[in-house]
């Protein structure tokens, strides 16, 4: 469950439901500060590769922090980059020769572009002039690098191995990417019909479509490691098949199905996970009756047709 839906009251009511439902649910940093003393008495238990947890059992509850060193890595180099950034504005603003409601109006885009870099960067404005004063401050850089890579999280569950409850706690970021899949690649909303009957052959047919981009991952996963199928779908993009209708002069119509040959990387990739690009081949339609006249090649060889006029 997210880190906003689980507030104190759902929490009660989940616990004191019957039968009582059991959840691991991700929590605000605010906790972690209540429980950082505590925490810091607790060994690291190895979850998995690359990530450790704590766990704290206090009244009825379990709480697990979890560290992720790759999560380190990012959100370090996040808040690198965002300070570096901010850093280089506010040496730029200190310059301008500006009014003091534009400095104003320019202190606030910066906030906003990095609000994580603002919030450890002291600032003092001055409140006749249109000047300003910052300074690093430490303490909550201090504070920052500490808590980065790290999140806390909270179960009524029994179990005690950090490996099965990080498992678990994966199980959200499947359900996650899933939902994300489908609104986002799949397409799935928004809905437009009015019958109910429409809305579900519509996510029925997404469905089917997610069920197809798993298996194209599971298969991936085996033949071609490194690769998403968001990637491999946008590859296959380049991709086309057209049928081309040629009329004759007797009514009748000559359909030709065309595919795009595949670059040399594009083929590359359909040989690693065993597919096979058909030739097109050449399909001859029935006898057809025209509404109208249609004219061929062949026509503009007997006809002369003025184009200026049409």
């Amino acid at each position: 469950m997210d880190q906003g839906i689980p507030t104190e009251a759902v929490l009660e009511q989940m616990r004191h439901s019957d039968p009582p439902v059991k959840y691991l649910v991700g929590t605000p940093k605010g906790r972690l500060s209540r429980l950082e003393k505590q925490l810091l008495e607790k060994p690291w238990q190895q979850a998995r590769s690359g990530v450790e947890v704590k766990l704290l059992a206090e009244q009825d509850e379990l709480y697990v922090l979890a560290q992720s060193a790759d999560r380190v890595h990012k959100e370090r180099a996040m808040r690198r980059r965002q300070l570096k950034w901010l850093w280089a504005r506010l040496k730029k603003l200190r310059v301008m020769k500006l009014k003091r409601e534009e400095l104003l109006m320019k202190l606030g885009a910066a906030k906003q572009k990095a609000p994580s870099a603002w919030r450890l960067v002291d600032i003092e404005v001055d409140k006749q002039q249109a000047a300003f004063s910052y300074q690093l401050n430490k303490d909550k850089l201090r504070r920052q690098r500490r808590r980065e890579g790290r999140y806390l999280l909270r179960t009524n569950l029994t179990e005690s191995d950090p490996a099965k409850l990080w498992g678990l706690y994966l199980q959200l970021v499947h359900v996650e990417e899933a939902f994300k899949n489908l609104k986002g690649d799949l397409a799935i909303r928004p809905i437009f019909h009015q019958s109910e009957q429409r809305i579900e052959a519509h996510i029925l047919v997404a469905f089917l479509a997610y069920c197809v981009q798993i298996t194209l991952t599971e298969r991936l996963r085996c033949l071609a490691p490194g690769l998403s199928a968001r990637s491999v779908l946008e590859k296959f993009a380049a991709m086309q098949m057209i049928d081309v209708h040629l009329p004759t002069t007797d009514g009748r119509e000559i359909i030709l199905t065309r595919t795009t040959q595949p670059e040399p990387e594009l083929k590359l990739l359909l040989d690693k996970l065993k597919l096979e690009c058909r030739p097109s081949r050449h399909l001859r339609s029935p006898l057809l009756k025209p509404q109208r006249q249609r004219l061929c090649s062949a026509d503009f060889q007997s006809h002369r047709v003025d184009f200026s006029t049409t």
